[in-house]
C-alpha cells in the first residue's frame, strides 16, 4: 500500500516553504512569496469584513505599519471575502475611523486558506485569526491562532518579528518577552547558543547561569 500518496497533505509547519500561489487582492493579481522576495513578510487572516473584532485588528496593523516596515516586512491581510468586499470594508475604515488600510488584503475564495489549515471544519467558510511570519527565503518562521472570540495583540507580532530577525542576525536566542524579560530580570540581554563541546563548556563555567545557559547584551 502506498501509505504516503494516501495521506492528506496537512497545514504548513514552521521551518516549511511557503507555497507557491497566485491570489487576487486589493492591489491586484498578486504571486506569493515570490512578491516579497527578499523581504520578511507577515500574513494574517481574518474571518470575515465589516466584523468588529476584525475591524480592530486591521486598525491596529495599520496603525503599526511603519513599524514592520522598519523591520523590513510587509503586511498582507486575507479573509474569504470577495475583492470588492475587502475594498468596501477598506473604504469605511478609512471614512469611519479615519485610518488609511495601505497594505493588500487576499481575496480567497477559500482553496489557499484550506492549504494553510486557515479554515477550521466546524467554522463553516470563516477563517481563523492566524498569522504567518515568512523569511526573507520564503521559509515559515512563525504560526500564530486565535480563536474567532479573541482579537490579537498586534504588538506581540511585531516584537515576535523583531526577535526573529535579531536572532537570525545575532545567531543567539530570545527569552521570554524579550526586550523586556522579568521572569529573571533579564531585561533586553539576549542568550548565547549553548556550549557543544567539553572545552567550550568548561571556558563557559562561571559565565551567566551556567555552561548551558549564557546571556549578554547585544
Amino acid at each position: 500500500m502506498h501509505h504516503d500518496k494516501e495521506q492528506k497533505k496537512g497545514m504548513p509547519l514552521i521551518g516549511d516553504k511557503f507555497p507557491t500561489v497566485e491570489v487576487k487582492t486589493t492591489h491586484g493579481i498578486m504571486k506569493l512569496p515570490d512578491a516579497y522576495e527578499g523581504k520578511w513578510f507577515v500574513l494574517f487572516s481574518h474571518p470575515a469584513d465589516f466584523t468588529p473584532v476584525c475591524t480592530t485588528e486591521f486598525v491596529a496593523f495599520a496603525k503599526k505599519a511603519d513599524e514592520f516596515k522598519a523591520l523590513g516586512a510587509e503586511l498582507i491581510g486575507l479573509s474569504i471575502d470577495q475583492v470588492f468586499s475587502h475594498i468596501k470594508w477598506v473604504e469605511w475604515i478609512a471614512d469611519n475611523l479615519d485610518v488609511e488600510i495601505n497594505f493588500p488584503i487576499i481575496a480567497d475564495h477559500g482553496d489557499f486558506s484550506k492549504e494553510m489549515g486557515m479554515v477550521h471544519p466546524g467554522k463553516a467558510s470563516n477563517t481563523v485569526r492566524a498569522v504567518f511570519i515568512i523569511d526573507p527565503a520564503g521559509i515559515i518562521r512563525l504560526i500564530i491562532y486565535y480563536p474567532q472570540e479573541v482579537g490579537r495583540n498586534v504588538n506581540e507580532v511585531l516584537r515576535a518579528l523583531k526577535a526573529l530577525v535579531t536572532a537570525d542576525e545575532n545567531k543567539v536566542a530570545m527569552p521570554e518577552n524579550w526586550p523586556n524579560n522579568e521572569s529573571l530580570s533579564l531585561g533586553s540581554k539576549v542568550i548565547i547558543p549553548p556550549a557543544s563541546t567539553v572545552e567550550e563548556a568548561k571556558k563557559r563555567r562561571g559565565q551567566g547561569y551556567d555552561w548551558w545557559f549564557t546571556t549578554k547584551d547585544l
